[in-house]
């Protein structure tokens, strides 16, 4: 077959050799847009985007031969990767090819932060003289806090070790042999925080990392520290910044990603403060990484036209699972396990034992891989799926052992997983019921069945008389309503476990007030 490729967003002109090198025809369109490139789409089986470029369903629709969307870069935000496995086109990333170009502009961005370059030049230019006002500080002998140790967070922190600065890093799924191969010492967020003359983050956006740095936890903060965000807008609260730095809560900030993008008036306002340095997302933006992202990219595509790989795929066993009714429910359950066990597993973890029972274990390659998609699904600084999950869980030191067996146990098909560090719940066991009905049905060796689903509470309590009615009372005080329960005991008298799903979301304060009844132990709570 003959596939045709379309090149958008100038990305670079080695792709469109690459290509043509192994004899796949490719047309570069940088400023092909709106109608006229919806009318381009029917023609090409590939295309190649940066981040301009939205790959939304609409577009998709105007695109029926499509097989695969590339995207010259990390992220995929500007891809809309569900419709896209839905309809079995492939999507690939280039997760390699801007680490370095991210993590020197994050070195750059601390340097002009700590000898004030940017206000020095404009200073000298507008013909002023003023060597005192720009006195700037030494990085020898600071501490830099590093919030997400990844490919670039790691290489950030190798390159401003170099300048003699001390690192002090917080990732919670890097474990601490990993760590030290990089010869970085891991603390606990608050310790970084309170340690930190520097501040750089290397995460994704999630709901924990959003808002990292706002006036809520101005306390955790040492006085005047300075901060650098290259990875995601919104992990610093922007609309926070004008008054830390006015109050001296934080000395500077440099931002080179932001909320959105081109920023808004009101986004630019803030961007005008004297202590802001800001940049347009220029992370990625040098003639190495374009190249290396443009070339990887098409040499990834050609590989798979022909069927020779699939690397840099972020769906592609999706895809080829989707249509197997056979294994879908087994992922299903497998990824939501692991998801409910990285909200239970200690910081640091190092190693997960997965075992499976029953006919789901001749699977057990595949439902491993979605296991781990779901126990790194949110601190992991790439998107995670499939066929990365090992790759990436390898890079922070995770291990996995595996078992199987075809013989059957209480359940015809059975997932556990089993966590190696001490915490709260260590061994779990799920099962699907049916078709959407995926449940927990062990914990720490008590039997309860329980839906995979929602706001759930774990607890464990004394089995006596009035221990549910307490728990259901101090929920109903903050009006929370109880949707489905379980219990689990070994026997009358003794311990029981007992999960509870709840209506909506519960704050910090809730919980403590279930952790503060007589009786009510190693409360967890679980958002699914």
């Amino acid at each position: 077959m003959n596939y045709k490729v379309l090149l958008l967003d100038g990305v670079d002109a080695v792709c469109e050799t690459i290509f043509k090198e192994r004899g796949i025809e490719a047309v570069n369109a940088p400023t092909l847009k709106g109608e006229e490139l919806l009318k381009e789409l029917p023609k090409y089986h590939g295309i190649v985007v940066r981040s301009a470029t939205k790959v939304t369903a609409d577009l998709l629709n105007h695109a029926p031969e499509l097989k695969i969307v590339g995207r010259a870069g990390v992220g995929v935000d500007n891809v809309d990767i569900d419709e896209a496995t839905r309809r079995g086109i492939l999507v690939m990333n280039t997760p390699d090819g801007n680490t370095i170009s991210t993590a020197e502009h994050t070195c750059a961005l601390i340097l002009s932060l700590a000898r004030n370059i940017p206000d020095a030049v404009q200073s000298l230019k507008n013909g002023a003289w003023d060597r005192k006002k720009y006195m700037g500080s030494e990085l020898q002998g600071k501490t830099l806090g590093i919030i997400g140790l990844g490919k670039i967070g790691s290489t950030v922190a190798k390159r401003m070790r170099a300048f003699g600065m001390k690192i002090y890093a917080y990732d919670p799924f890097t474990t601490h042999e990993k760590a030290a191969e990089m010869d970085v010492q891991l603390y606990e967020l608050d310790e970084v925080l309170k340690a930190a003359d520097f501040l750089t983050v290397h995460t994704p956006l999630t709901e924990k990392t959003r808002g990292l740095v706002s006036l809520a936890n101005r306390d955790k903060l040492k006085k005047g520290v300075r901060m650098v965000n290259c990875a995601r807008g919104g992990i610093f609260e922007e609309a926070d910044l004008v008054q830390m730095l006015d109050e001296g809560i934080i000395g500077g900030v440099a931002l080179d990603v932001y909320t959105a993008e081109p920023p808004t008036e009101e986004l630019y306002n803030i961007l005008k403060h004297r202590s802001v340095i800001c940049t347009p997302h220029l992370g990625a933006s040098t003639e190495e990484a374009q190249g290396k992202v443009a070339e990887q990219i098409a040499q990834q595509m050609a590989d798979t036209f022909e069927n020779k790989s699939y690397i840099g795929s972020l769906n592609g066993k999706s895809i080829a699972l989707s249509m197997n009714k056979e294994v879908q429910p087994f992922l299903i359950v497998a990824e939501k396990l692991g998801y409910f066990a990285s909200q239970i597993a200690a910081e640091n973890t190092n190693a997960l034992d997965v075992e499976y029972s029953g006919t789901c274990a001749e699977h057990s390659e595949v439902l491993t891989d979605s296991v781990l998609k779901g126990f790194l699904t949110n601190t992991s600084e790439s998107p995670v799926n499939l066929i990365n999950a090992r790759f990436l869980a390898d890079n922070k030191g995770v291990k996995i052992r595996e078992a199987s067996s075809r013989t059957t146990r209480t359940y015809n098909d059975l997932i556990t997983i089993t966590i190696s560090e001490p915490a709260d719940y260590r061994r779990f066991s799920a099962t699907p019921f049916g078709e959407s009905d995926f449940r927990i049905v062990e914990i720490d060796g008590f039997k309860i069945e329980q839906q995979l689903a929602g706001e759930m509470i774990i607890y464990s309590n004394i089995d006596r008389p009035g221990m549910l009615a307490a728990v259901s009372s101090a929920l109903a005080a903050k009006n929370i309503n109880i949707a489905s329960l379980s219990l689990g005991r070994e026997k009358k008298d003794s311990r029981a476990v007992t999960v509870v799903t709840v209506d909506k979301k519960l704050t910090a304060q809730d919980v403590q007030e279930i952790d503060k009844i007589e009786g009510v132990e190693k409360v967890r709570y679980i958002s699914l």
